[in-house]
C-alpha cells in the first residue's frame, strides 16, 4: 500500500475525486468541494489512503459530514465490491484457522493496511440510500464480537431492491465478496 504520494500523483488523485464529486451530487448534498479540498490539505495523510482506495477499485467519494467530529466521510462507491479486495476471509484469526486453500489475506488486515475502517451494517445501509451497490457482489461488514467469537462474520449485499445482511463462517471467502472502506477526514 502506498504511504506517500508525489505531487503529480496527488494532483491526479484530487482531479479524479473532484470529477467524481461533481458527477454524483446526491451523495453529498450541502457539501462544497472547496471545503473538502481544504480539509484534505490540512490532513496530508488522507491522500495516500484515498489513493489506496482508488487503486484497489473502490472509487472513493464523499458521502457525508459528521458534524460532531467535524469530519468528511469518504466511502468506496464502486458499483460492486472493489475488485482488488475480493477473495478475502474476514480477519487474520480466520485466515490462520483455515487449514487448506487459504485466501491471500483478510478483509480486516487489508483495511488496516490501507488505513480505512470496514463499514458497519448501519453505514452500509446508509451508503445504499445513495445508490445501488453490490447488486452482483457482497461486502464484509464489521461483525459484533459475540458473533465473531462463535466463528461467524457478517456481510451485506443488495438484491431485489433490498439490502440484506447475512452470516458466514469468518474463514470463508468468495470471488464475489470483498469489503468497502470508510475514511474519516
Amino acid at each position: 500500500m502506498k504511504k506517500k504520494l508525489s505531487a503529480a500523483e496527488s494532483h491526479d488523485l484530487l482531479e479524479t475525486l473532484r470529477k467524481r464529486f461533481e458527477a454524483h451530487p446526491l451523495r453529498h448534498k450541502h457539501i462544497a468541494w472547496e471545503d473538502v479540498v481544504a480539509k484534505l490539505g490540512a490532513a496530508p495523510a488522507a491522500l495516500p489512503v484515498l489513493w489506496n482506495m482508488e487503486d484497489t477499485g473502490g472509487e472513493p467519494d464523499v458521502i457525508g459530514f459528521d458534524k460532531s467530529a467535524k469530519q468528511y466521510l469518504f466511502a468506496d462507491c464502486s458499483a460492486e465490491s472493489p475488485k482488488e479486495r475480493r477473495s478475502l476471509c474476514y480477519d487474520d484469526a480466520a485466515l490462520k484457522a483455515r487449514k487448506e486453500n487459504k485466501p491471500h489475506g483478510s478483509a480486516m488486515q487489508m483495511a488496516e493496511d490501507m488505513g480505512v475502517e470496514l463499514m458497519t451494517e448501519e453505514q452500509y445501509r446508509q451508503l445504499q440510500q445513495l445508490g445501488q451497490f453490490d447488486t452482483k457482489t457482497s461486502s464484509w461488514i464489521v461483525t459484533p464480537d459475540n458473533i465473531r467469537k462463535l466463528g461467524g462474520a457478517l456481510f451485506c449485499d443488495r438484491r431485489y431492491d433490498t439490502v440484506f445482511t447475512y452470516h458466514n463462517g469468518a474463514e470463508s471467502y468468495y470471488a464475489a465478496r470483498g469489503f468497502r472502506g470508510l475514511l474519516r477526514v
